[in-house]
Parts: C-alpha cells; structure tokens; sequence
C-alpha cells in the first residue's frame, strides 16, 4: 500500500497554544499535539492521546513531537491509510480526546487519566464546533468515551459499539467507533469482521 497522505504542517488547529491545565501532561509532552486537516472536513477522526513517537524519523514521528495529531509511525500510519482504503484520502480531520502525551515515566504513553480527558474536552468541542463533520470516528475505547460524554452518553462494552453508528443530538454528526489501529488486528475477529469487511462496513457508513 502507498504511503499515506502527511498533513500539510500549516494545517493545524490551534485552540490553546500553551495550555497548562494538566500539570503533570506539561511536565512530559514535548509539544501539544492539535488536530490537523481541513477546516471543511466531513469527517473528523479521534484518537485517545499523543503517543510517545520518534523524534529521529524523518516524517512519521508521532504528534508529542510534530505538534500535530495521528502522525505516529504505527498508528498514524494505519489509521490514515485505513480512511484512504475507503475513498477518504483527503478531507479528514484529525485530532485526540486528549491534546499532550500522557507519559507512563519511562518513556511510554499511558491511558489518559479521567481527570486529563475531562479537562481537554472543551478543546474538543471547540474543534468540533470549528469543523462541523458529518461523521465524528472515535478510536478505541477512551476516544470513544470521550465523544459518547459529550452527548452524555455512558460507554458500557466498547467492542459492543464498533461500527454501529449513533446519532449525537448535541452536534448533529454521526458518530462511528473505530477499533483503535494498534489493535485492530487483535480485536477485529472478535467484533467478527475480516479485514476487508471491515473497510467495506466503514466505507458504507461515510457520507
């Protein structure tokens, strides 16, 4: 497969550039990771948090150091070439529930903690509010709490909820969890969907 589109730099969005209500997040992010694509965008996808990344890649670094969301060498990577396999090459916008890298203290990431996706949610609906999407695709399981909190909808069994669009009446887009992509391959059998039925599925759920 080609190598996925990389966001244009410039195409950022910016709602804090130097947010400090997480101290323990501005103690170990390199940069905040905001999302990234088109402002008209009809669909924005939503990832849990900056990963740790690599900063002596050339491209695929990973947002805690490029500033910009899902551009990991993994699941940047995945993800983005999964929206170009179903016709979205272009026109999506990227972002996370959470903007910096939630540091496990010897260089990997953590799950972001309640208390950090809570506080970071205002960032997310000002995006949200910005982009106005007709599809919004929560990644994995905190990603997907997170956009489900906004309409004050509780997540009970995440796998439950992949691929089954839910309507938010608070914003008016659809809303399509998304297994994240560093474990689709691990959980795709049991939400009982071979790969290329799971694009197929997707891709019939876009606009």
């Amino acid at each position: 497969m080609a190598d996925p589109q990389f966001p244009d730099p410039e195409n950022k969005l910016v709602v804090e550039s130097d947010c400090t209500r997480c101290p323990a997040l501005v103690d170990c992010r390199n940069r905040i990771s905001w999302g990234v694509g088109p402002s008209d965008a009809t669909v924005v996808v939503v990832g849990e948090a900056p990963g740790a990344g690599n900063p002596d890649a050339e491209r695929w670094q990973g947002g805690n150091w490029t500033g910009m969301s899902y551009t990991a060498q993994h699941s940047g990577r995945r993800i983005r070439e999964t929206m170009a396999t179903v016709g979205y090459d272009e026109g999506v916008f990227y972002t996370n529930a959470v903007k910096c890298f939630p540091s496990d203290g010897e260089g990997s990431n953590r799950a972001p903690s309640a208390a950090e996706k809570d506080t970071c949610l205002d960032h997310l609906v000002t995006e949200l509010e910005t982009i106005d999407p007709d599809v919004v695709i929560p990644t994995g399981r905190h990603a997907t709490e997170s956009v489900f909190s906004l309409d004050d909808r509780t997540l009970g069994g995440f796998l439950e909820t992949v691929l089954e669009p839910v309507e938010s009446e608070r914003f008016g887009y659809t809303i399509v969890p998304l297994l994240h992509p560093a474990y689709r391959d691990v959980w795709l059998s049991r939400v009982g969907y071979e790969l290329d039925e799971y694009f197929d599925e997707l891709a019939r759920l876009l606009p």
